[in-house]
């Protein structure tokens, strides 16, 4: 089968027709086709290719597109492309044996438009001109005898191989030290999968949402999106924006990184922008996307200060976003992109402003997790986020997609940064899976999903049971979506550890006891190590112990927005260890984590929603161990429900919640699209329909065919396991 990953490209024509060619023999070829990609850095800066094909039967096929029928330079420019791709390949050491690249290279010129070409094979045995009559022809003639090295290949073309990786280089002597396992690891995660390679690319002329489990690569995939946009369009005024502050300096890195890798040049920091949501008047680093809006629409902007005077501190950005949009009947155009991370922290009025601000074809592109909502609320589905239009129809309407058309709706299923153990234990505690049955209604959960598939979109299996209103269902998750290198380094009791402690002392003890191991024996640097308390409006008295300890023992430490600038994180120099609250530790992760206090986690409120989530937001933070510790009866109660899950063997058993039990949840939507729900609508009333001609004889089994009833008995029987 061959996967077509369709990227933004200055030739749509050509493009378009090459990609019918390969969709109408799908049988025959396999691999993947990029268009639009990749870009490679050279001495004079980005040099875009039209479109490569990976093939392990072929080899690498470049594509040097024509939109005309002018020729006159295509052998000059075939030498072009092969040279610099050869060039960027062997860079790359698992491609090569000794000094000779191993991939064979051929470069075809597509011209569609022109006619009667006659073998070009023939013509020339080095230089092929095609259009589709003779391209099938070309192809066949292509061979490649070394498929081993096809997944280096595919990797190097992703050029992914240094995001990764760890800020610098790590000295360890110790075997199997943590620090050691660390190298590992990060080795191990350095390429991103083919999904997220795939989301990078893909460009969508309009909204595209990219949904997925955190560890799963969204900020990292928004930030090479961004960069990969830019270095095709650097004339495009593009913004990439977050709620964490911390993260402002994480995703420059990132892009950075990326852009030069692909370009060899820094990025246009005037046409790509890393700013605030809120943002202030000021320096350029205090821009932001709400503030930009203000004073492009000559609007009244409000600070912080002002808003809280204003209104409560509940909600107070979705109402200074409400009151900006009500204020404007004509809208400004300044950006070309917009890529907004963390969208579930926002609310529909601040995407809408994002999305008034794009010129057409409004490319928005949100990225989110609603579990990490730390907001109790929840984004609707995108023709509600968006408006109508004059005639009643939605502006942004999510449809399904031919096949090798660029997805609006990515789902990121695999996690690269918390090992299955610790995801299932996050997602169990979020969710109150083995919480104490409430006897009011009848379950403890403390929140679902609105569409049960959707534990299958984010890598679930059901092992028994099924998905279905007041049934039993028991879920894992396998290798595919959690890599076994994520925990086979560790033994699962050291992966996650959970200990309550009879007083605060107790516990700020044995945590700066903890650390100073990690750094003197384990071969830990101090930026491996986060410390998270989950309330926010403590943080800084609560620490304070923990620090003054640490301090005795010679070993820095700060507490990120106190000692820093609100935008900092990590500290340069890496030699501190990182205190933080919850807002400021998302989209932000370590080796190893430190979870204070969860006993505020454990404890039944009206906000048990938003604390859980808290809970999973910090556990999730984790690449390789966490510790989650607290005081009291609170932190005995959530050993316990620990416990529950690792008897489990890191499933998820539960009864499914009925309609009724899920009055009293938090639901956690997954915000699907009137044309989904239209489909789902469509479906069951055709499903509807057959039962009562089956029941009333007008249809007869033998009618449907014995492949669609050994099908339909299969799936049936599939979903009910």
């Amino acid at each position: 089968m061959l996967i077509v990953i369709t990227g933004t490209t200055q030739k749509p024509a050509s493009s378009e027709r090459l990609k019918e060619f390969f969709r109408k023999y799908n049988d025959e070829y396999s691999g993947y086709l990029y268009i639009g990609y990749p870009i490679i850095g050279t001495v004079n800066g980005a040099y875009p290719i039209d479109a490569i094909w990976v093939s392990k039967e072929k080899g690498l096929v470049v594509f040097n597109l024509i939109e005309g029928k002018n020729v006159e330079s295509y052998k000059e420019e075939q030498d072009d492309s092969a040279n610099k791709i050869e060039i960027k390949l062997k860079g790359y050491k698992e491609l090569l044996d000794r000094r000779k690249l191993c991939v064979n290279i051929n470069v075809i010129t597509f011209v569609p438009a022109l006619q009667n070409l006659s073998n070009c094979i023939d013509v020339d045995d080095e230089y092929f001109l095609c259009n589709e009559d003779n391209l099938k022809h070309t192809l066949d003639s292509f061979s490649w005898d070394k498929a081993d090295y096809y997944n280096a290949l595919l990797a190097s073309i992703q050029s992914i191989s240094t995001i990764r990786k760890g800020k610098k280089k790590r000295e360890v002597v110790k075997h199997n030290s943590r620090g050691q396992k660390l190298c590992s690891l990060e080795e191990s995660i350095a390429n991103l999968d083919n999904n997220q390679s795939h989301a990078v690319i893909e460009t969508v002329e309009g909204v595209q949402r990219i949904r997925g489990l955190a560890g799963s690569g969204k900020t990292i995939v928004l930030a090479l999106k961004a960069a990969y946009l830019h270095a095709q369009h650097p004339d495009w005024k593009i913004a990439v924006t977050f709620n964490t502050r911390s993260l402002k300096g994480q995703l420059k890195q990132l892009i950075n990184t990326f852009y030069i890798e692909h370009t060899n040049e820094e990025p246009d920091w005037d046409n790509l922008q890393v700013i605030n949501a809120w943002g202030a008047p000021g320096p350029k680093e205090q821009n932001g996307i709400y503030y930009t809006f203000c004073k492009e629409h000559g609007i009244e902007y409000f600070d912080y200060k002002n808003a809280t005077d204003l209104y409560s501190k509940e909600n107070t950005f979705t109402l200074v976003c409400d009151k900006a949009l009500s204020e404007v009947k004509v809208y400004k155009q300044i950006f070309d992109v917009i890529l907004v991370d963390e969208a579930q922290d926002f609310s529909s009025s601040f995407l809408k402003i994002c999305y008034e601000l794009l010129n057409e074809p409004k490319r928005l592109v949100y990225a989110y997790d609603e579990l990490q909502n730390l907001n109790s609320q929840s984004l609707p589905a995108p023709e509600d986020i968006f408006g109508k239009l004059q005639d009643g129809t939605p502006r942004v309407r999510f449809g399904y997609q031919d096949e090798g058309q660029p997805q609006q709706d990515i789902i990121l299923e695999k996690c690269y940064r918390n090992s299955r153990p610790a995801l299932v234990t996050a997602h169990a505690l979020g969710f109150g899976i083995y919480r104490t049955s409430n006897p009011e209604i009848g379950t403890g959960l403390v929140q679902m999903f609105e569409q049960s598939n959707l534990w299958k979109d984010i890598g679930y299996n059901v092992v028994s049971g099924n998905l279905m209103e007041g049934k039993p269902v028991i879920l894992e998750r396998t290798s595919q979506s959690s890599p076994v290198f994520l925990e086979d380094h560790s033994p699962i009791d050291d992966l996650i550890v959970f200990k309550a402690f009879k007083s605060k002392n107790e516990q700020d003890e044995w945590i700066a006891s903890e650390i100073e191991k990690n750094i003197e024996e384990e071969e830990l640097r101090p930026d491996d190590i986060i410390v998270i308390n989950p309330n926010p409006l403590t943080t800084k008295k609560t620490v304070a112990p923990i620090r003054a300890i640490l301090a005795q023992k010679n070993i820095i430490s700060h507490t990120a927005g106190v000692d820093t600038a609100r935008d900092v994180f990590f500290l340069p120099d890496n030699d501190s260890i990182t205190f933080t609250g919850i807002y400021r530790a998302k989209g932000n992760e370590a080796a190893m984590v430190y979870v204070i206090n969860a006993q505020d986690c454990f404890y039944s409120s009206e906000d048990m929603a938003k604390v859980r989530n808290q809970l999973f937001t910090a556990i999730t933070r984790s690449k390789a161990w966490v510790r989650v510790v607290g005081v009291g009866s609170g932190m005995v109660s959530l050993l316990k429900e620990y416990e529950e899950i690792k008897r489990h063997r890191f499933t998820l058993d539960f009864i499914y919640p009925t309609e009724e039990q899920r009055q009293y949840l938090n639901i956690v939507n997954r915000d699907i699209s009137e044309s989904e729900r239209s489909r789902i609508r469509k479906t069951k009333g055709s499903i509807d329909d057959l039962i009562k001609d089956l029941e009333s004889g007008q249809v007869l089994p033998e009618d449907l065919g014995k492949d669609k009833i050994r099908r339909l008995s299969e799936l049936l029987d599939k979903q009910g396991k």
